[in-house]
C-alpha cells in the first residue's frame, strides 16, 4: 500500500499530519464558530417566532380595539340620540308651559282691562248724571227767573244753549 500511495505521489506522513490538522481545525471551528453560529441562529429563530407571535397578538388586540371602538361609537350615538330626544321633549314642554302662561296672562290682562273699562264707563256715566242734574237745575233756575207766560220754545232753547256754553 505504501507503494500505491508513493506512485500516486501521496506521502502518508504528510497525509496523516494533514488529517490531524483538519481534525483539530474541525474541533476548533466547532467550539469557536459552529456552536456559536448555531446558538445565534437558534436565538434569531426564537426572536423571529416571538416577533411573529407578538405581531399576531397585536393584530388580534387591534381587531378587538377596533371592534370595541365601533361598539363605543354606537353606544355614544345612541346616548346622544337619547339626550337630543330628551332635550326636544323638555323644549316642547317648556314651550307649552310658556304658551299656557302667556294665555293666562293674556286672560288676566283682558279681564283687568274690561274691569278698568267698566269702572271708567261707570265713572263717566256718574259724571254725565251729575252734569245732567246740574244742567237741569240751571235750566230750571233760568226758567223760574223768566216769566212763566213768556216761556216758550225759543226761550228754553236759548237757556239750554247758555248752560251748554257755560259748561264748556
Amino acid at each position: 500500500m505504501n507503494e500505491l500511495l508513493s506512485q500516486l505521489g501521496i506521502d502518508w506522513r504528510l497525509l496523516l499530519s494533514q488529517a490531524v490538522n483538519f481534525g483539530l481545525l474541525v474541533i476548533i471551528l466547532t467550539f469557536f464558530a459552529y456552536k456559536p453560529l448555531l446558538r445565534l441562529m437558534k436565538e434569531r429563530e426564537r426572536k423571529i417566532k416571538e416577533g411573529l407571535a407578538k405581531a399576531e397578538e397585536a393584530e388580534a388586540q387591534l381587531k378587538e380595539a377596533h371592534t370595541l371602538k365601533i361598539q363605543k361609537l354606537k353606544e355614544a350615538d345612541a346616548e346622544a340620540l337619547t339626550v337630543l330626544q330628551q332635550a326636544d321633549a323638555r323644549a316642547k314642554a317648556f314651550e307649552l308651559k310658556c304658551v299656557e302662561t302667556a294665555k293666562q296672562k293674556e286672560a288676566e290682562l283682558v279681564a283687568n282691562a274690561e274691569r278698568l273699562a267698566k269702572a271708567e264707563q261707570e265713572k263717566v256715566e256718574q259724571e254725565m248724571r251729575r252734569e245732567a242734574v246740574t244742567l237741569v237745575k240751571e235750566a230750571l233756575v233760568k226758567t223760574v227767573e223768566l216769566n212763566p207766560k213768556a216761556v216758550d220754545e225759543a226761550l228754553i232753547t236759548r237757556a239750554v244753549e247758555q248752560v251748554a256754553r257755560a259748561n264748556k
